[in-house]
């Protein structure tokens, strides 16, 4: 006699009344058992058995194959199955004591201390940095989690110790007096004006805010986006001060911490001061191991009593592994999976229905696309499509970039900051690429400009590639482009418009020129060819002219 099938899952959504209607089905159908539905639908008992357990809403190939073997309508399951689908992808309004514990693509901040796992080790290691050596330096890529390990990891393990955190801005000195204003009880139009006269009054003024604490204390100053002293101050000489007040005040009672973007360790190396503090006292992020991702998985959802199931700890774990930027596109997956989980339970089918990391990150390029203007759109498009490696027989894949192929101008700068900005591009030393390829898959605008012109595209990156020869040989005239691939080149820069950077713009004009030069010189070549041709036949004519009369006298 066949085994009893469990009861339902707890609960009235609407994946367990699905459930529930399937095992009306089958029992409209005779009650066949799971090994006989198997036999009809070509799914395992198990796979049968779980579709109408209620647990997680069944995929829609196994859901047409349940209702298939039973003799039902596909084409009106299929609706239903669409129903719930579009149902999960709504919030369910479920909450929990102290909100959400997943804080979306916002960066960790020290409340959230309790919700920050998978970043222990680079955290331990700018802690032993900044008590070792007073002056440390986190370097990563955008994405990577700077900002978090700053915030929630070493100032949430201060304690009651005082710490100072800003972000230098574009007037870097001023941002710091009015943040040490309080804490020193002092005006910031003095502070800033001091700081100005001598950056070592910084130092100074601390000692003489600590003077009646223990010489155990110290006060931590942690500068975030430290590269912003570079991109938006313009000042040298307020730039130049405030970097001179950060290494004194580290020399007497203060500690300095500082966040900086990867690509700008070079302007730091630069700078003699800050070269010379950050030498052995830097700490890089890069990206989470398997290990930090379920950490970072599910150790937040067990601080608010949920679980996140097996299932969808391995997905996301698959989908995230080996990108440098995964923890703000993970957590903003979970904060949407967790607004639609089951009783407690954080499934693979509220994931799906929240779109998942991939539909996720598409939202978001899509939305920070329309914020752009018309003109920077064009541009957006030009970086995006430079960022891609095209697969003949492979799929498309991501295509690291250095800011020199990129160009410099203005318009190129700020799309680049706001797509930085936006979690889609990282940036490194080493250039700038697209967060995660799921990107270039999931994007359908993406897609559509990958299509509209690949063999373009082709032709750009042959030019680019010439390009960079041709400079490496320091433009030797041999390295430029002739013939087909000249003509090809030309065709599509024509019809390209600004697709075409300086540099490679550059490279097709000495090209071109190169080709008129020589199509002058082949067309005099060919005057004097013909002039010397002509020369000759008469000479040869009147050669023969001669000879002839001199055979035939002249009749009388």
């Amino acid at each position: 006699m066949p085994r009893a099938e469990r009861p339902l899952a707890a609960g009235d959504g609407p994946v367990v009344r699905f459930a529930a209607d399937l095992r009306k089905l089958r029992e409209h159908a005779g009650n066949p058992v799971y090994r006989e539905l198997s036999r009809r639908a070509h799914y395992s008992p198990a796979a049968l058995s779980d579709a109408a357990a209620g647990r997680r809403l069944p995929s829609l190939s196994v859901t047409l194959a349940y209702v298939s073997a039973c003799s039902g309508d596909t084409a009106e399951w299929e609706r239903r199955w669409r129903e719930v689908t579009a149902a999960l992808r709504e919030p369910t309004g479920q909450s929990e004591p102290g909100g959400a514990p997943y804080i979306g693509l916002a960066p960790f901040d020290a409340a959230d201390a309790h919700l920050f796992f998978g970043r222990e080790e680079p955290v331990a290691e700018l802690v032993d940095r900044v008590n070792g050596r007073r002056f440390a330096g986190l370097f990563g890529p955008s994405g990577s989690g700077k900002s978090s390990i700053l915030r929630a990891g070493l100032v949430a393990g201060r304690g009651n110790r005082p710490t100072i955190l800003f972000t230098p801005g574009g007037r870097p000195l001023e941002e710091c007096a009015v943040r040490l204003a309080s804490f020193l009880e002092e005006s910031p139009a003095v502070l800033r004006a001091e700081f100005a006269a001598d950056p070592a009054n910084l130092g100074l003024r601390i000692r003489q805010a600590l003077v009646d604490r223990g010489d155990d204390t110290d006060l931590l100053l942690v500068v975030d986006q430290f590269e912003e002293v570079f991109t938006l101050c313009a000042d040298p000489a307020e730039r130049d001060a405030f970097i001179a007040a950060l290494l004194t005040a580290s020399t007497g009672r203060a500690r300095v911490a500082i966040g900086v973007r990867a690509d700008f360790q070079d302007r730091c190396a630069r700078h003699p001061g800050l070269a010379a503090a950050l030498r052995d006292a830097r700490v890089t992020v890069g990206a989470m191991t398997t290990e930090d991702l379920r950490r970072a998985i599910t150790q937040p959802a067990v601080s608010a009593g949920c679980i996140v199931s097996t299932a969808l700890v391995a997905r996301m774990v698959s989908d995230v592994a080996g990108e440098v930027a995964a923890l703000p596109l993970l957590s903003h997956a979970l904060l949407a999976t967790w607004r639609r989980r089951q009783g407690t339970t954080l499934t693979v089918a509220g994931y799906e229905a929240a779109g998942g990391i991939h539909d996720a990150l598409a939202g978001i390029a899509e939305r920070t696309f329309a914020a752009l203007t018309e003109d920077r759109q064009r541009v957006a498009r030009r970086l995006f499509l430079r960022l891609i490696s095209l697969g003949d027989s492979a799929e498309d894949g991501k295509r690291r970039v250095s800011g020199r192929e990129l160009g410099a101008d203005d318009a190129t700068k700020s799309v680049l900051d706001a797509l930085v900005g936006a979690r889609l591009l990282t940036v490194d030393a080493g250039g700038v690429e697209i967060a995660h390829e799921s990107l270039i898959r999931h994007w359908p605008r993406l897609r559509d400009w990958l299509a509209e012109d690949r063999e373009g595209l082709r032709i750009q990156r042959a030019l680019t590639r010439a390009t960079d020869e041709w400079e490496a040989l320091d433009r030797d005239p041999g390295a430029l482009y002739q013939g087909l691939r000249l003509a090809a080149a030309a065709e599509w820069a024509a019809r390209s418009g600004d697709a075409v950077t300086a540099r490679e713009r550059a490279f097709l004009d000495a090209s071109l020129s190169a080709r008129r030069r020589h199509t002058i010189r082949v067309r005099q070549v060919a005057a004097l060819l013909g002039v010397l041709l002509l020369v000759a036949v008469s000479a040869v004519a009147y050669a023969c002219y001669i000879e002839w009369s001199a055979t035939h006298p002249l009749c009388p």
